[in-house]
Formats: C-alpha cells, structure tokens, sequence
C-alpha cells in the first residue's frame, strides 16, 4: 500500500495543436509520463521555466482537465471525477490555490459570500450563524484580522496579499487533505511573498496537509519543500530532496536553471 494521500501515475496530456482544424490528428504533449506522489504533512515541488507543464499537472491533479492517459489515484484508489457529485466529493480532499489571486476571486461577491460558499456546497455548516462564525475562523487562520472587518468586504479592497489569504481561506473551507498550489506568490510584491510561504509552511505542519508546490523560484523550494521534481518541456527531468537537487544537480536543464537564478552575492558589474 502507498502511503500518498494523492497520486499520479504515468500522468500523459495531449491537447489539440492550436490553429488546426477541428477534427485533425495533430496533438500537442503537454504531459508527458509524469509520476508525483504527496503525502501528508510534506510538500513537494514542481520547478521548471513557463511552458514546461508544471501548471497542466496542476489542473490534471485538481481534475479540472481529463488526462489523456495514466491515472490518478485517491488513497490509494483510482479516481476520475470531472464532474458532478463525483467532482464536488473530490474537491473536499483536493483544493487548489491559483497564481491570480484577483482573477481568482469572483469581484461582485464580498468575502463572506466566498467562503460561505464553499462551507454550505461541503455541508460544514447549515445555519446563517454557522456559516459566519465558521468564516471568521477561517479568516483568523489565514491572519486576517480582525476578521470581522473582511466579511463584507469585495475582493477590489483588499491588497494582493490579503486576496490571496482569501484564496487559501476558501481552499481550507474545505477540509481538504491535499493543496495544490500554483505559483501562490508570484504575483505578490517580494516582501509578502514569505509571509504567504509561511503560513503554508504553518499549515502543512498543523493541518498535516499534503502540499504541490509550483515555483519558477529554486531558492523557496529548497527552503519550503521536502522534495523537488524538476519539469522540462512537458517530462519530470530530474527529482529528489530538495536540498540534494539544488546543491548538486544532475541533470544539464537543472544546472541551467540554477545558473540563470539571480543570486543576491554575485557583485553587479560597474
């Protein structure tokens, strides 16, 4: 028996090549043979440059896209839930945190309105009350506070770093066991950024949340995650403890990588 809470196997990913004909064979492979594994109370990351798939086995995890083969399994079970209850009981083990935190939010409706939401579709709470007080936690969680004054508020009055609190505010409503989070602060100035890896790293611990890291960032992946998988033009190139790949680095797309990353120690030409 594995001990993943959510795994894929010989994940494949092929979409229709953009400009042809509906009904052509053309197949572009976005996915291809990627196996990940999480368990509870680690994270692992994704890393790789944009276009290389990581967001795509995101999307397949959250089974927001159908995969084109392998499988996905749940506990151990496998699992294919694009729709329906099948879907909905799905999304109360597997949430997903988006890169937007704004695109993610839907503008015309106030925070309370988030979260209780998502409380009432998972049948966590059934009175008015229920759901507020349950809200007001959740906010408390994610250290918004005091959380009285985020309920009523819309997504626009508020900075990127308290949308995306929103954001896993709404993934716990939940209860999930497993998080995938898609590049959760690269769309948030530099200095909230640690706060948001923080409270994740916070929550991985206290909640024993399996977590899917995805960064372009090398450096939040050796310091935030337990193992890492390396993706390159759609294939896992390279994987192992986070600390072992980005200090000794086997694969020639990984050195690359590193070399590319800014290093606050090298001296700026004059």
């Amino acid at each position: 028996m594995s001990d993943y809470i959510l795994e894929a196997r010989n994940l494949t990913k092929e979409f229709r090549q953009p400009g042809r004909r509906i009904g052509s064979k053309a197949r572009f492979r976005a996915v291809d043979d990627v196996s990940v594994g999480l368990s509870a109370g680690r994270v692992t990351a994704l890393v790789g440059q944009s276009g290389s798939g990581k967001s795509t086995v995101a999307r397949l995890l959250a089974q927001l896209y159908p995969y084109t083969s392998g499988e996905i399994l749940l506990d151990g079970a496998p699992v294919r839930a694009l729709r329906g209850r099948a879907f909905t009981r799905y999304c109360g083990s597997v949430q997903m945190i988006l890169q937007d935190p704004f695109a993610s939010l839907n503008p015309l409706h106030r925070i309370g309105h988030v979260l209780g939401r998502v409380l009432r579709i998972h049948g966590k709470t059934t009175t008015a009350e229920q759901t507020r007080q349950r809200s007001l936690e959740l906010l408390r969680r994610v250290n918004l506070e005091p959380a009285e004054r985020y309920l009523d508020r819309f997504p626009h009055e508020l900075s990127g770093g308290e949308r995306q609190r929103v954001s896993v505010a709404r993934a716990l409503a939940a209860e999930p066991r497993v998080l995938l989070a898609d590049e959760p602060v690269s769309m948030l100035d530099v200095s909230i950024r640690k706060e948001v890896l923080d409270l994740l790293d916070a929550l991985r611990r206290e909640e024993n949340l399996a977590i899917l890291y995805i960064t372009h960032d090398l450096g939040s992946a050796e310091a935030y995650s337990d193992e890492t998988l390396v993706m390159y033009r759609g294939a896992v190139v390279e994987r192992g403890p986070s600390r072992e790949v980005i200090a000794n680095p086997q694969h020639d797309y990984t050195q690359r990588l590193l070399a590319a990353a800014p290093d606050p120690r090298r001296r700026l030409p004059t």
